[in-house]
């Protein structure tokens, strides 16, 4: 199994009627030196102004990238060629993050690689510590710049430290 880390940024709070911006992923092991970035094109005409900021693009910008089926094949692509076995898509905040992920690829080409299953970061840690309210992104190692490569990154900085060093039984292949 890989554990994917994956961040999305969007213009608006639902696929569908708004757009996923821009995703990173970073597949979870030793290295975290194998990356994806993908920047879409809007599908949609709504977008608001305050969630498109926080991604640090124009609207005029998202018109510009990539189609969504053009990137998702290619995010199929690189799961397949970079995963060992059954790929886990795993973020920070999986309830947002999975949402525009799935819907995007079952919209764009039919089939999502990650299944019908997400975890979430935050819950795991919380596990380790027995503590729903333990605080653990102070150990990214990445800042945090809604880039989400680097979203991504520090997130799986902190997967793996759970792994190395608070001894959560995973198999990161």
């Amino acid at each position: 199994m890989s554990y994917i880390m994956v961040d999305i940024e969007s213009d608006g709070p639902i696929p569908g009627d708004y757009s996923m911006v821009s995703f990173g992923a970073v597949i979870v092991d030793e290295n975290l030196d194998r990356t994806f970035y993908g920047k879409l094109k809007p599908i949609s005409r709504k977008w608001i102004q305050e969630a498109l900021d926080v991604s640090g693009h124009t609207r005029e910008e998202t018109l510009g990238f990539d189609e969504p089926k053009k990137v998702m094949s290619e995010f199929k692509d690189w799961i397949k060629t970079n995963s060992k076995g059954r790929p886990i898509f795993i973020s920070d905040n999986n309830g947002f993050d999975w949402m525009f992920i799935c819907w995007y690829f079952h919209h764009f080409i039919e089939e999502n690689p990650f299944g019908w299953t997400s975890r979430r970061l935050s819950d795991l840690f919380c596990g380790i510590e027995k503590d729903t309210f333990a605080k653990w992104k102070h150990l990214r190692k990445t800042k945090h710049t809604h880039n989400p490569v680097d979203d991504a990154m520090g997130n799986a900085e902190v997967l793996w430290i759970m792994k190395d060093k608070m001894n959560l039984k995973i198999s990161l292949k």
